[in-house]
């Protein structure tokens, strides 16, 4: 059912950041320090790309997205300096340009990333989470400049991840304290707050399943319903960590399975409803596995 494709090399440094694109055909990684690195999936060739990025900062995060007027895929990523960049594919070389690159706030690391999955007319509509507390709401115009939609500060922690739903709200999962709020996609009006039983690293949304998961920093991962009270439907427990480090969490298959990474150099599938273990994918003998990109495309 799974199979190893292939082993991309970066030489230089640890990977911070992986999205694959909507048609799965590229992936993106955050490359130590100082890179954005783009391949081609199929051929594993590294593309081309002109990002001035290397006085911005380590990759923090990464997203694709498209609008309804195109399909053309835009890599939207932030990094711990706080600036937001964009890059798409030109029409004529082929190659991926920056089409927009600015500093947010007072630069503190951006820290999770969602794009509107919906974005119509040609904007894209884009969630923010920064380091210094801060939840924003921003539009990438047709003319590939940057409009705030709003801006709101956390009282108590971070946000790690963000997430966009259909039903008119932003999801916010908050770092460690083991709380997710529901805020208005238009002004940021927090409508619900609510404290799951157990702590949150990554998080991860499936609308269609009504449904979230998230990387409990303990024993594993935690299922959760959206419209829910905090009660967890169930864990897909992996190998006790040996150390307290942040994995990231996926969905898979239209919501059918659950990736997530280890400590242990393994990434997990999980069947989401049966909660057992599909594969074990060996990525190294040792070692923290904590970036995980799934393609939303079947048979990626």
């Amino acid at each position: 059912r799974y199979r190893p494709l292939a082993r991309l090399t970066t030489y230089s440094g640890t990977v911070h950041a992986l999205a694959i694109s909507n048609d799965g055909r590229i992936l993106a990684g955050g490359v130590g320090t100082t890179r954005i690195k783009l391949w081609d999936i199929n051929s594993h060739n590294e593309l081309l790309c002109s990002s001035h990025h290397e006085s911005r900062g380590t990759v923090s995060c990464a997203v694709w997205t498209t609008t309804r007027q195109t399909t053309v895929e835009t890599l939207c990523y932030g990094t711990g300096l706080g600036y937001i960049t964009f890059l798409r594919r030109g029409l004529i070389d082929n190659n991926f340009q920056e089409i927009c690159a600015r500093r947010l706030g007072s630069g503190f690391e951006i820290t999770c990333l969602s794009c509107h999955p919906t974005s119509s007319e040609g904007n894209i509509q884009i969630a923010v989470g920064t380091r210094d507390k801060m939840v924003q709401v921003l539009i990438l115009n047709t003319s590939s400049q940057l409009q705030s939609v709003f801006a709101v500060q956390l009282e108590n922690t971070v946000p790690k991840s963000v997430a966009f739903t259909d039903n008119k709200a932003i999801y916010v999962f908050r770092l460690y304290d083991g709380k997710f709020m529901k805020l208005e996609d238009e002004d940021g009006t927090i409508v619900e707050e609510v404290s799951c039983k157990s702590l949150i690293g990554y998080a991860a949304v499936h609308q269609k399943c009504g449904v979230f998961i998230v990387d409990n920093a303990t024993d594993g991962f935690t299922l959760y319903r959206l419209e829910g009270k905090g009660e967890p439907i169930r864990t897909f427990a992996t190998a006790l960590p040996s150390l307290s480090v942040l994995k990231q969490v996926a969905f898979g298959e239209e919501g059918k399975v659950i990736v997530g990474g280890s400590d242990n150099g393994l990434a997990y599938v999980f069947d989401r409803k049966m909660g057992q273990v599909l594969k074990t994918l060996h990525h190294a003998d040792a070692g923290l596995v904590q970036m995980i990109a799934v393609s939303i495309e079947i048979g990626h």
